[in-house]
């Protein structure tokens, strides 16, 4: 009995003791999240449906110019890269709400986009670029007048444009570490009042978000309203190796866009743009969803 009573002091005692010393927490402290890496792996094994829709207006003027139109996208594994190969399957025209014939719809839905991308992403070339000019020239009557489309649609001018459309959507995000709050740059570019207005559009990670199409990371986007000096180091790393494109000043710009998590998914995307351009207010507003993602003996 002695002993059982002498064993019982002494785990009181070490209780006691025990309770008395600082003994380290079992909570465990909060760490912050690795940054997320996004990597570019496009669905080989699916074809992508989106619509386009954008839309342009001056303020203090009546009316806005609209256009819409589908896309049937489907990625390749190319030359250690990718083939992005992509047909516009509708397009339409509208000016103050009425449907407009043009002849840029019918080039559009007659010839594929080929683009080759390098294994990260990164912007090549678009392949066969005279395409769009045998196109044209199959809708074209003999002898009308077709100077403009003809530089709308030259080898040229439509490479510059396939460039900075793929980089203002995706420049450098991926194969970058993502954490929340954290911001990439892009040189972006917009035809406004018969100018180009550029700037520079900054996309922030917010989070992500579960949709149909499964997880997704959420970017912020708005243009920076800054002169070059005044702009982060970073920015200014950036455009310099753009070579300091001339930037539009006054440029304001917001919106959303979201890209899959674990395989390049383009969800969805929003972006309105303001810019004052000879005088006059013109406002762009761009929308873009992911419609469907089917297997390519679905889709035929």
């Amino acid at each position: 009995m002695r002993t059982h009573r002498f064993c019982f002091l002494l785990l009181l005692v070490v209780s006691t003791a025990a309770c008395r010393r600082d003994i380290p927490s079992l909570t465990l402290e909060p760490r912050a999240s690795p940054p997320l890496r996004l990597e570019f792996l496009p669905p080989a094994d699916a074809v992508l449906t989106e619509t386009v829709k954008s839309s342009m207006r001056r303020d203090g003027a009546p009316g806005s110019q609209e256009a819409e139109m589908t896309t049937v996208t489907r990625f390749t594994p190319d030359q250690g890269g990718w083939l992005l190969t992509q047909r516009v399957t509708q397009a339409r025209y509208s000016r103050d709400g009425a449907p407009v014939e043009t002849r840029v719809d019918d080039v559009l839905t007659r010839f594929p986009l080929r683009v080759r991308l390098s294994a990260d992403g990164t912007y090549v070339q678009v392949v066969d670029p005279e395409a769009a000019r045998t196109a044209l020239a199959a809708v074209a009557p003999e002898g009308q007048e077709l100077l403009a489309l003809e530089r709308f649609f030259s080898p040229e001018s439509l490479e510059a444009r396939t460039r900075d459309e793929w980089e203002m959507r995706y420049g450098n995000l991926y194969g970058q570490g993502l954490s929340p709050g954290r911001s990439t740059y892009v040189v972006g570019s917009v035809p406004l009042g018969g100018q180009e207005v550029s700037f520079v559009l900054e996309r922030t990670f917010t989070g992500t978000l579960l949709t149909e199409f499964g997880e997704v990371v959420v970017l912020t986007l708005r243009c920076l309203d800054a002169p070059v000096e005044k702009m982060t180091a970073e920015v200014r790393q950036m455009l310099w190796r753009e070579e300091y494109p001339p930037l539009t000043p006054g440029v304001q710009c917001e919106g959303e866009q979201l890209l899959g998590k674990g395989r390049f998914l383009p969800v969805r995307r929003g972006l309105t743009l303001r810019a004052t351009v000879g005088g006059e207010t013109w406002t762009w507003t761009t929308r873009s969803a992911l419609e469907s993602l089917q297997a390519p003996e679905e889709e035929r």
